[in-house]
């Protein structure tokens, strides 16, 4: 395996069961210790490719290759399973000490008592639950037991950790905690982790480049930032937060300006697509200004709609405004801007956004 070569890769992969394609994944590689998250629904085989990876999963075709090496080739299957460590959505627990649960990866591998001890020392105090270690699992929480197979997992210092979903079962408090000690603990030990979840903002707090799945297939790889500003297709756009998406056409083109039909009336957007293209249109409700005056426009570039409120509702420290139009349709408010809005049903309000805040999708880059 040569320095720059990936330390995983997947080729030509599918897995079927009853006659219906889980996976068809044609490629993928993992870097030496990169976060890559596998996000999508529920049902779109994330867990299903965790399995895969694991080599728990048979594939129909394909190979998944290990450091140059198709696993299904190396002379014992355990010199790979041993490298890997994952952890499940639901804590997957002996009925004894959490110490002894820690330890036991380490057992399994003959590790020797004193650093068996050292290492297991080091991880409850990485996760915060050395004050747990003499404690029944049983009796834990679902954080404090999520913990614990967290601790279990870094423990054996696995060269691959898969993690499908570990924040699903938590309350909001236990999964930032954790979340924050995870972060941290993959930071220092440059763990190369394959992470599931169809929760977005997880994803993007703690990876490198992340894979949007549906159906067993890929529909996205990249950097969360790239993922999130330019979205390949609609099914993308809408699963990494674009509420407002509708199809729309270039009118006209000049100077990298456009010029959309959407919804019935024209905006502007940036770009450089010839008139007559078909596009979806997409934008984020966080891009947009909504005020009881028409705003000025300040620079080129610059939309302002008037329409509606059809409906409001408070989330915290922020609002999610539902205009009564056809584009855009949702807004978001943060607690600033709500003294200067009459935030009434049937209340009229501008809406503004940026030429560039638009994102744009021709339909010669939309695929199945």
């Amino acid at each position: 395996m040569k320095a720059e070569d990936p330390l995983l890769q997947i080729i030509g992969l599918t897995l079927e069961r009853q006659r219906s394609f889980l996976l068809q994944i044609p490629r993928l590689f993992i870097q030496q210790g990169e976060i890559l998250s596998l996000i999508g629904p529920n049902g779109c085989g994330k867990t299903t490719l965790l399995m895969a990876l694991a080599g728990l999963l048979r594939p129909r075709s394909g190979q998944i290759i290990f450091k140059g090496e198709p696993i299904h080739r190396l002379p014992n299957p355990l010199t790979y399973r041993r490298r890997i460590a994952m952890v499940f959505q639901e804590s997957l627990l002996l009925n004894t000490t959490v110490w002894d649960n820690v330890s036991v990866g380490l057992k399994f591998r003959g590790v020797r008592k004193s650093l068996l001890r050292e290492k297991v020392m080091e991880n409850l105090e990485r996760f915060h639950i050395t004050h747990l270690s003499r404690r029944l699992a049983r009796t834990l929480s679902g954080g404090e037991a999520q913990r614990t197979s967290l601790a279990r997992a870094f423990a054996v210092e696995p060269e691959i950790l898969l993690l499908d979903e570990p924040f699903s079962s938590l309350d909001l408090p236990s999964t930032e905690a954790l979340m924050e000690d995870l972060e941290t603990a993959l930071r220092e030990t440059r763990t190369t982790t394959v992470f599931a979840t169809h929760n977005r903002t997880e994803a993007l707090r703690l990876s490198d480049r992340m894979v949007v799945m549906n159906s067993g297939k890929i529909r996205q790889i990249g950097t969360p930032g790239h993922v999130m500003n330019h979205p390949a297709d609609p099914f993308v756009a809408s699963f990494v937060g674009v509420e407002n998406i509708s199809p729309g056409r270039v009118l006209a083109c000049k100077h990298n300006r456009l010029i959309i039909s959407v919804a019935g009336q024209e905006i502007e957007a940036l770009g450089d697509l010839p008139a007559g293209t078909e596009v979806t249109v997409c934008l984020r409700p966080e891009k947009i200004f909504l005020s009881a005056a028409r705003p000025l426009q300040g620079s080129i570039g610059f939309n302002a709609l008037k329409m509606p409120i059809r409906r409001m509702v408070f989330v915290g420290s922020y609002a999610r405004v539902y205009l009564d139009g056809l584009f855009p349709r949702v807004a978001i408010l943060d607690h600033r801007e709500m003294p200067t809005l009459p935030l009434e049903t049937g209340q009229m309000v501008w809406a503004s956004f940026a030429a560039a805040s638009v994102q744009l999708i021709a339909s010669e880059n939309m695929g199945a």
